[in-house]
């Protein structure tokens, strides 16, 4: 719908966006106002999503300050929403935040933003994770846990596959089914570590466990799963129950640094773990795994990594206050030179980057088409959280912002690594 007169708020509105946008352009696309205006950036071209902007003060919830915390928070409250393509509305969004405001730029901009009404009066701060206790201490690390993975195994259930693996797949292609992607991950895995019957099998963070389940039933080896969710836990072992592996496989809810025994295991892995464990925790992290493994046993580290060459801007972010509070991504020479100085060699480093864009993709398909199941589960708010979050991650591995790792580390014995000259086991 067209309005031939558009009321004062849609023109300040507008004349606010035509400035900034003037020579930032990134992508095509509408803007639908609350009265039902709408403007199109490009008009001869087809849009391929619609910035719809709720009310007046729209737009100065979502510029003012201009942060990524700020705008993330005009979205998942409904300030505005974005109808079509969310990957494409970031190239859009990203664009506006790298603008560089300097004074003249607040003012000239600030002042057309604090005409505008400055909302509806409701809090942003309501739903941020307020976690209490020194940062990484094993009491606030819990507390961190249980605000990200706490929401319900059914709300997870929606959009992951179907063993439930909360990280990226491997592909073969970008047509491959996330399904069988998933389960070519967890061979991988196993494949790498070399896993052989009768071993002792460490999963840090094992999540709903799945790789423990696969380790086991596949491998035949004897496996431990720790996680700090207790949903998690509790589903992990009906899952270990019903596949008839309670002799050689269970999940504790524990944390990694309370897991102790000189050499207990053959073999370790850490899958969409490490981003949790931070600066302060990283060498008792990899201090840790030294001691529990045998000489001679190999550890697989899987986690994302930040980027040297394309940091994240300093300031608030949206992903620590509503998705990962505590979470932090350091880049890979900082974590293999931690496990170096452990006493770990590194035998393999493999980037799995294209390989999660993937993933979040698929992701982001099934939450958005169970829209109407996934509110049965969750309200409004974490879904608007989730859309984002899944949307943004993919959209900062497919720009290179954000890789992830495997990394493959072995405690040598008196030197001698006991492992293949080659790597052909793993690809046969």
């Amino acid at each position: 719908m067209h309005v031939a007169e558009p009321d004062r708020m849609v023109r300040e509105s507008l004349v606010f966006l035509q400035k900034l946008l003037v020579e930032h352009k990134p992508c095509n696309f509408d803007i639908q106002f609350w009265d039902g205006t709408i403007w199109h950036a490009e008009p001869c071209m087809p849009a391929t999503f619609t910035l719809v902007l709720k009310h007046p003060g729209a737009l100065r919830r979502m510029f003012w300050p201009p942060n990524q915390l700020t705008i993330g928070e005009a979205f998942i409250y409904d300030d505005f929403d974005i109808k079509g393509d969310i990957l494409d509305a970031f190239k859009l969004g990203e664009t506006l935040l790298n603008l560089r405001w300097g004074l003249v730029e607040k003012m000239h901009y600030g002042r057309h933003l604090l005409s505008l009404p400055s909302g509806d009066g409701s809090s942003p701060a309501q739903r941020r994770a307020v976690l209490d206790g020194a940062l990484h201490s094993s009491q606030r690390d819990r507390q961190a846990v249980t605000y990200h993975y706490n929401i319900s195994n059914d709300f997870y259930r929606i959009w992951l596959d179907e063993r439930m693996v909360y990280s990226c797949g491997y592909f073969v292609s970008s047509e491959e089914d996330l399904d069988q992607a998933q389960k070519r991950k967890l061979d991988y895995i196993c494949r790498k570590l070399r896993l052989k019957a009768g071993e002792r099998f460490l999963d840090i963070g094992c999540g709903w466990g799945s790789l423990v389940v696969h380790a086991a039933k596949n491998y035949g080896v004897k496996a431990l799963g720790v996680t700090l969710s207790r949903p998690q836990a509790e589903l992990a072992t009906e899952r270990i129950r019903r596949a008839g592996l309670e002799d050689r496989c269970r999940v504790e809810v524990c944390d990694y640094r309370e897991v102790d025994g000189e050499g207990r295991f053959d073999k370790l892995a850490s899958v969409g773990m490490f981003e949790h464990v931070g600066t302060s925790q990283l060498d008792e992290y990899f201090e840790r795994a030294w001691r529990l493994l045998r000489p001679g046993g190999v550890f697989l580290n899987h986690g994302i990594a930040s980027s040297l060459s394309d940091p994240f801007p300093a300031g608030p972010s949206f992903i620590d206050r509503y998705v990962f509070p505590d979470g932090e991504l350091l880049p890979i020479s900082t974590t293999i030179r931690s496990a170096e100085q452990s006493g770990f060699e590194v035998r393999d480093l493999e980037s799995l980057r294209e390989h999660y864009a993937l993933t979040l993709r698929h992701w982001l398909r099934r939450l958005e088409g169970a829209y109407d199941v996934v509110l049965r589960v969750v309200d409004e708010i974490t879904y608007r959280i989730w859309r984002l979050y899944m949307a943004g991650s993919a959209y900062n591995f497919d720009h290179g912002r954000l890789n992830v790792y495997q990394a493959l580390l072995v405690k040598t014995s008196r030197g001698r690594s006991m492992l293949p000259l080659t790597r052909t086991d793993w690809y046969a």
